[in-house]
């Protein structure tokens, strides 16, 4: 019997395409999102695409799949430039990508969406012959999925590989994966990139991972390339690297907090109590796991956490948009259950994430908008009786003193620019008198320079009026300007706390990327 025997040789003509990105450029009107940036992916490696929130890392991403078509700069597969104008493109070269959410047809089954997965399928399946290449495939593949399972009756980690197998079952041999390990628990998140680690080592894959966890890096991966504000910060091999030096590349330098006027409040009292707190994502795994914590008057204490780390459920248990599962909070001294008549009892106010989505009525004009709060109070109404009159001139006063930019008080609200609807919520949650709680998250996300300089003064000013203010925030520069105190979130859980003067800046970066 002749046996094969492969070797070095015979294996590097099977290792996948090498990817290369060129001095990559991609801009949106005056703002750069991604600035010249290069990056290797050599063939048969794990590779990870580290920075923080809005560094570019999924900007550079879209442009290597052929969703958006770059500024200038190249896109190279075995040192041959080519043009990828959309993912059909990318796949034609080898290039698949799984996305942070789940894309498969929940009423479907397994096999169904492999097959649906394909650009070329014809019009009449022949399934019998669809299962034969389907179970060969299933075979040879790193996970095991049941063809026959309707993807509604999985649970995550089954979801998340099926959605790797469609790539597999396309022939990718290069992987992206954006923040695969979202939805999983670390022992299947260790599976998976276990079973991809194998893949990659016998030269079947080259992978891209985007990542966050620090963790997931050092066992998994055997290079870096590291992002911050769009520019290239740095790169390297894993086994070179510290965690404290690849903190450092995605945070940059140590930064002291900007210097801000504050009025010293020596009587301070608790007002915000979270006590236990846990709370379920929507997917049903726990996102809030025990968290305590107290935010004092005329105190702002800032949450910072990479995106998904549990803050923006604790946001929406203290603004009355999801029930916790366990724990209480105490607003006052007193039991608070973030309803309407509560938050206006203990006088709490929210600026949420995404203001036209989650604290104004679009379609509805901004003088609606503005009496949201104050609608079925007088002087805007008597009995079940609006007085528009009212509500109108209230709006234009508010317009005044909040800068709000719009052709009317009977504009839409949806029609304003980015700055001036969260204006206009900050007009509605800020305008009363005697508030006692701001929570606050994300305020600034997507604006300009001169509209994040006016929320940050606002929210200063309520906090020198005595007011508790509880900021979340991705931005840790905004954070380490405005906080008294900083907590890091991660996994669901607080991770650090500090007084923001004594901050250490490398405990923060390790604190926020899990590796305590």
């Amino acid at each position: 019997m002749n046996t094969v025997v492969e070797t070095s040789e015979s294996k590097e003509l099977h290792l996948p395409p090498q990817l290369e990105v060129v001095n990559m450029t991609k801009r949106f009107g005056s703002m750069t999102a991604l600035d010249n940036v290069s990056m290797t992916l050599q063939p048969g490696t794990f590779h990870a695409l580290l920075g923080e929130n809005g560094a570019g890392k999924s900007t550079l991403v879209k442009c290597i799949m052929g969703f958006y078509t770059p500024t200038s700069g190249e896109v190279r597969i075995d040192q041959h430039m080519r043009t990828i104008a959309s993912p059909r493109d990318a796949q034609k070269h080898g290039i698949g990508m799984v996305y942070q959410h789940f894309t498969s047809v929940p009423a479907m089954t397994v096999a169904e969406n492999l097959v649906l997965s394909r650009h070329t399928s014809a019009n009449l399946i022949h399934w019998k012959t669809e299962y034969a290449d389907l179970n060969a495939f299933m075979q040879k593949a790193p996970f095991k999925v049941p063809l026959d399972s309707r993807v509604a009756q999985l649970a995550a980690g089954q979801k998340q590989k099926l959605e790797i197998l469609k790539q597999l079952y396309l022939k990718s041999r290069i992987l992206i994966l954006d923040e695969p390990t979202s939805v999983l628990t670390p022992s299947e998140a260790d599976e998976v990139l276990g079973l991809l680690r194998q893949e990659v080592t016998a030269g079947h894959l080259s992978v891209l991972l985007i990542s966050h966890k620090f963790r997931e890096v050092t066992a998994f991966v055997d290079e870096i390339t590291v992002l911050r504000k769009g520019k290239l910060a740095g790169q390297g091999q894993v086994k070179d690297l510290t965690i404290a030096e690849m903190s450092e590349m995605m945070m940059g330098e140590k930064r002291s907090p900007q210097k801000v006027e504050k009025t010293l409040h020596l009587d301070a009292a608790p007002v915000l109590e979270i006590q236990g707190i846990r709370a379920n994502k929507d997917n049903g795994l726990e996102g809030v796991c025990g968290v305590n914590l107290t935010v004092n008057s005329g105190e702002i204490v800032g949450i910072a956490g990479i995106s998904g780390n549990g803050q923006h459920e604790l946001v929406e248990v203290l603004a009355g948009q999801r029930s916790a599962t366990e724990g209480q909070i105490l607003v006052n001294g007193e039991l608070y259950r973030a309803s309407r008549q509560e938050m206006f009892k203990h006088r709490v106010f929210v600026l949420p994430e995404e203001p036209l989505k989650n604290a104004c009525v679009a379609h509805m004009s901004v003088a609606e908008n503005l009496s949201l709060r104050t609608f079925d109070r007088a002087p805007q109404a008597k009995g079940w009786m609006l007085i528009f009159k009212a509500i109108r001139n209230t709006a234009l006063g508010l317009i005044q003193t909040f800068n709000i930019k719009t052709p009317s008080p009977e504009t839409p609200v949806g029609n304003l620019s980015g700055g001036n609807v969260q204006r206009t919520v900050l007009a509605r949650e800020l305008s009363e008198d005697h508030i006692k709680l701001l929570i606050a998250a994300n305020p600034c996300f997507g604006l300009d320079f001169a509209a994040v300089d006016y929320i940050h003064s606002e929210i200063l000013e309520a906090r020198n009026r005595g007011v508790a203010v509880l900021l979340v925030s991705e931005d840790l520069d905004e954070l380490l300007k405005l906080s008294d105190r900083i907590v890091v979130i991660s996994g669901g859980k607080l991770a650090y706390e500090s007084k923001t003067e004594a901050a250490d800046f490398a405990s923060i970066g390790r604190s926020m990327t899990g590796h305590e």
